[in-house]
């Protein structure tokens, strides 16, 4: 009697195992399905994570508006749920990243308290937010190693310094904003260096963070600064038409400066629940 009830236990245990992982198959068959050149497809649980992303950067970003915006020069709200799209791109990938955030701006920025102005949205806050997303998720499924990393970092740091040196002696900047900026990217080096030798794990995730964050920035400084000098910006703090050049660095400093802490401090948690629930949607790097 014991020795059949033991044999139906192990049974029980065995078919619950199988259809678990049944389960998890057939979920990573929606979400891994490629396409007859071996490339990934845009799939079934990519739309849908689309449009859960989408849905959910419009809704925290309503909810965690405070009504603060750029000191100075005003119109870029302070918007720490950027975590949301972040999340996706990493487990989902970049077009699941890139799309539902562009999604999420539009919807955010013309429902009350955005601004309402859709051609603004659409040559700004979309593009900036598609490049800066997808670009998190694109570079955090790579391999980074440090030589790569160490490169990147000098090339990039004498390339922008080069730019801040041009800009400071043609009297496009002043020292005070020139500071600013080398501040900032000084600052993004530390937090690379500082991400991989405190949690190895998250190396490319931080280097994805950074970079993707810093194109986004400067997407929406530069943006905003030329849609100056053609129609007048909405919740500016006195520029509202033709504001002047220096004011992109302030725009791009006050977005990285206040978006990359929740980026780094709270995505990787969620990252790692995200992983531990469901094993299958940690990324395989990739050289």
């Amino acid at each position: 009697m014991r020795s059949n009830n033991i044999n139906k236990s192990i049974a029980y245990i065995q078919n619950s195992y199988l259809n678990s992982t049944g389960s998890l198959h057939l979920l990573k068959s929606y979400a891994l399905r490629e396409n007859k050149n071996g490339e990934i497809s845009m799939k079934t649980l990519d739309v849908a994570m689309i449009g859960v992303s989408a849905a959910l950067y419009a809704i925290v970003g309503y909810l965690t508006n405070l009504g603060v915006v750029s000191p100075v020069v005003g119109v870029v709200r302070f918007w720490p749920s950027v975590i949301v799209p972040a999340a996706f791109a990493v487990l989902f990938g970049p077009w699941v990243g890139g799309i539902s955030a562009a999604i999420g701006i539009f919807i955010s920025d013309m429902v009350h308290p955005g601004h309402g102005i859709a051609i603004l949205s659409l040559t700004v806050g979309v593009p900036s937010n598609f490049a800066g997303f997808f670009l998190i998720g694109f570079i955090s499924r790579r391999n980074m190693k440090w030589s790569r990393i160490a490169i990147a970092l000098v090339i990039g740091s004498i390339a922008l310094t080069g730019m801040i040196g041009y800009l400071l002696s043609i009297e496009s900047l002043t020292i005070d904003i020139a500071a600013l900026f080398l501040g900032v990217l000084f600052a993004c080096c530390a937090i690379v260096i500082g991400v991989g030798l405190w949690k190895p794990e998250w190396k490319s995730y931080g280097v994805a963070s950074v970079v993707g964050l810093l194109v986004g920035s400067a997407y929406i400084g530069f943006g905003l600064w030329m849609y100056s000098q053609f129609l007048p910006l909405p919740m500016a703090l006195g520029w509202e038409r033709n504001a002047p050049f220096y004011a992109s660095f302030f725009w791009l400093v006050w977005t990285f400066a206040t978006e990359i802490p929740f980026l780094i401090t709270i995505v990787p948690p969620i990252l790692k629940a995200c992983y531990r629930a469901f094993p299958f949607l940690a990324p395989q790097r990739e050289e």
